[in-house]
């Protein structure tokens, strides 16, 4: 399987909700099933059930972030040498040519996008545009709306 690209912010979050998976909500679950194992008739207990469906999301959860760590890539972006250029995990600020609005985004990951955030997956339309250009280059970039032209106001590596 290929390497799939993460920031490190990215990672550390990954890791963060991981740790809470396995040190805190395992044994809250596991505590909630004993207790309701001590109930009595498992058939028509709620209360385990309700519990042995916590945990399965709890445990597919856990396993699908173990794999994305695994699966990574972690670039720290402070480090890399990208000569001006955009690059994975840069912060671009641009301007829209025709409305003169700025907007600014940080290229990560799939699963870091956050529009609101102001974070933009690497797979988009408009990181695609950017990667490797310059400040003061055009892009044009392809939306199901037309074609959008921006102009790369900066780039910064933070």
């Amino acid at each position: 399987m290929s390497k799939v690209p993460l920031t490190v912010k990215g990672a550390e979050k990954l890791r963060i909700e991981l740790d809470e998976l396995k040190s805190v909500v395992r044994p809250r679950i596991i505590n909630a099933i004993s207790e309701a194992r001590a109930h009595g008739d498992l058939k028509e207990n709620a209360e385990y059930h309700a519990a042995k469906e916590q945990q399965s999301f709890a445990e597919g959860r856990i396993s699908e972030i173990e794999g994305k760590l695994a699966n990574a890539q972690i670039i720290d972006v402070t480090k890399v040498d990208a000569n001006g250029k955009v690059v994975f995990g840069a912060t671009v600020e641009l301007e829209d040519l025709e409305n003169e609005k700025r907007v600014t985004y940080q290229i990560v990951g799939e699963d870091e996008a956050s529009i609101k955030d102001g974070r933009i997956s690497v797979g988009s339309p408009i990181a695609r545009a950017l990667i490797g250009k310059e400040a003061e280059d055009i892009v044009i970039v392809k939306a199901p709306a037309g074609d959008i032209e921006y102009e790369i106001v900066s780039i910064q590596y933070i």
